[in-house]
Order: C-alpha cells, then sequence, then structure tokens
C-alpha cells in the first residue's frame, strides 16, 4: 500500500534518479516534459522508482505509476504531495492536463473537467467554478452586433498586430481581443498589455481582456505524451479551440481573427488546425495577410526583438507603434532591454 514507500524529491542534478524517473516514465509511454520546476518520486525498499510525478507553475503533468504497482495508492499519494509543495509555494488554482483514461481518477481527486479532445487529453482544474467564473465574467462584456475575436501574445505590440486589429475591427461590430497573461515572454504581460491598451485605444470597438489561465499558451502545455514536436503543436491547438469554443459562446463571438504566418512553424501549424476545428464550433477563421515594411518583410515581434537586440532603434521605429517605441526608449525599459541582450535567441520559430 502507499504507506509502505517513501516520497522525495528528485534533484535537477541527480543524473542517476533522473535516468529511473525517465525509464519509468518511458515504460508508461510518457516522456518528461522540458519546462519543470519540481520533481519528486515514491522509491520501495531498494529505492527503486514506482511513481513519479512534476508540475511546471501550477499545473502538474509528467504523472505515472509502474504498472505492477497500480491499484496501491500511489497515484493519489503523488498528486497529494504535489498539491501540498504547490500549496507551500503559494500556488492554490491548481491545472492538470492528462489522458482521457485518467480523468476520472482526477475527478475523484477533486479536479473539475474545462475541456478535452477526445481519444487525446483532458483539461482540469481544482477549483469547481474557476472556468464558469472566468466566462461569466466574459458574458458581462457581450454587446450587440457581430463579435469577433484575436488572441495575441504580443512580445512586443507592432505595427503588425495594429494592422490585424484594425482589418479586424472593421469587419465587426465588437471585437473581443485577448492578450496571453503567462509570463513565459522577454517582455512582460503587464508591458504587453500595457502597449496593446495604448496601441489600440483610438478603436471603441475593441474590448481587451486577459486571457487567464484558460486561453493556453505553449510554454504550459504538456509535450510529454505526445509523441513529437507536431503532435504536441497539434495537440495543443485542438485543445485550446475546445476551450475558445466555450469563450466564443459566452461572447456570442462569431469570428476569429489571425494573422498570416510565414515564418513561424509552430504558429502556421496552430493556424491551419484552427481553419479546420474552429467552423466545427460555428466560429468563422479568417488568415489576415500580413503587413510588410518598406523593404518588402514582414513586420513581426521577432523582427522588433532583433532590432531592440541589436540596438537598432531606426529599425524599431519603422516596425512599431509611437506607444511601443516610446515605452522602448525609456529608462522604464532598461530591464526588459537586458533580457533581450542575455536571451540566447529572440526569434520565434
Amino acid at each position: 500500500m502507499a504507506e509502505d514507500y517513501t516520497i522525495g524529491k528528485v534533484w535537477p542534478k541527480d543524473a542517476a534518479m533522473l535516468a529511473k524517473v525517465d525509464a519509468l516514465l518511458a515504460q508508461e509511454g510518457i516522456e518528461r516534459d522540458a519546462n519543470l520546476d519540481y520533481t519528486c518520486a515514491i522509491f520501495d525498499d531498494d529505492l527503486n522508482v514506482v511513481a513519479t510525478g512534476s508540475f511546471f507553475g501550477n499545473t502538474l503533468r509528467c504523472l505515472a505509476v509502474d504498472s505492477a504497482h497500480q491499484g496501491e495508492g500511489l497515484m493519489n499519494k503523488l498528486v497529494n504531495h504535489l498539491i501540498e509543495e504547490e500549496r507551500g509555494l503559494g500556488n492554490l488554482h491548481l491545472f492538470v492536463y492528462t489522458k482521457v483514461a485518467a480523468a476520472k481518477f482526477f475527478h475523484d481527486m477533486g479536479f473539475h473537467e474545462i475541456a478535452r479532445v477526445d481519444g487525446t487529453l483532458v483539461f482540469l482544474e481544482n477549483r469547481p467554478d474557476g472556468f464558469d467564473r472566468y466566462l461569466r465574467d466574459l458574458a458581462a462584456t457581450r454587446r450587440p452586433g457581430v463579435a469577433g475575436a484575436i488572441v495575441m501574445n504580443a512580445n512586443p505590440f507592432t505595427l503588425g498586430h495594429r494592422y490585424l486589429v484594425e482589418t479586424a475591427a472593421r469587419a465587426c461590430d465588437v471585437l473581443h481581443l485577448f492578450v496571453l497573461s503567462e509570463d513565459a515572454s522577454l517582455v512582460p504581460f503587464v508591458v504587453r498589455r500595457r502597449l496593446v491598451q495604448e496601441g489600440v485605444a483610438d478603436l471603441p470597438n475593441v474590448v481587451l481582456h486577459d486571457s487567464g489561465p484558460y486561453i493556453i499558451s505553449s510554454a504550459t502545455f504538456p509535450s510529454y505524451f505526445l509523441k513529437d514536436t507536431a503532435a504536441v503543436n497539434e495537440g495543443h491547438a485542438r485543445l485550446d479551440i475546445a476551450v475558445f469554443a466555450r469563450i466564443a459562446q459566452a461572447l456570442g463571438i462569431t469570428k476569429r481573427f489571425v494573422g498570416e504566418e510565414p515564418t513561424s512553424r509552430v504558429t502556421s501549424l496552430y493556424n491551419r488546425v484552427m481553419l479546420e476545428e474552429l467552423p466545427k464550433a460555428g466560429v468563422a477563421c479568417e488568415v489576415v495577410p500580413r503587413l510588410t515594411s518598406a523593404d518588402g518583410a514582414a513586420v513581426s515581434a521577432s523582427a522588433v526583438r532583433q532590432a531592440l537586440r541589436d540596438g537598432d532603434f531606426e529599425r524599431v521605429r519603422e516596425l512599431v507603434p509611437a506607444s511601443t517605441y516610446d515605452y522602448f526608449t525609456s529608462v522604464e525599459a532598461a530591464p526588459v532591454l537586458e533580457r533581450m541582450r542575455a536571451a540566447d535567441n529572440v526569434i520565434h520559430y
């Protein structure tokens, strides 16, 4: 039984123990995620790893119990341990992505389903009314007329983003603009949101929203149980669309606008899946051609970050609205610019 085993942290530099963790994950058809803040293992008396689990941010992941020890209460012990560790970090609102077959276990552990991709994965949270409350708050901003939507990271907000918003705003009565809230970008969320807000302030039919934890970013997607990068990104897109379909229903959204993606393989695949799946949810998907600069190059946030890293502020001026340029030439931007200069790569693929 679970009480006959010990549970403890697996340290990132403990190669021998990580090898045991990886072997168990592989045995159960799971690959250890590259993005993890904490990993633990349950050991038998001979220090064999019989179960393991991890978390990244407030998302539980990489959970596995040796098939020879299933039915002994180990998954329950594992999840309770991870919840306690998360609580110690102040993370009370928790999420888990799991295979469809494991969803009932997490329901029994007090998690509540947000969305699923049949045959692949289920997305759950530990609050019974978390997503429903988010939808109610969104519904309070609903306006009459044709409603459209854009989801953007805006890392940072560029003239390309502005062009996309202007184009979409002309095509509908109200445009719901979601800015991804997760702080996984070189430009912090609080800055990204401010620059978007300033950059669209003159467009009266644009309603700005934080994505919260429900419009999912690739940094939090559990790639560990999907076999390759293409499958990971496609699974992520399909889950995001399942979540977005409920958001669209709450706001009466019938159109989603996305920018053409000539350079990023990830976003290009994501757009393709949206074009396939959104119409099934009653939402038309329109791809807006990318704005190009005077030299014919696509205006992109990657190009802006590269110019900022290089200190080429004349190039920055060509690619961003005045509000974005003013921020990056202010003293306030110094820490963000330092992060860009220290980054190994600022180009998004």
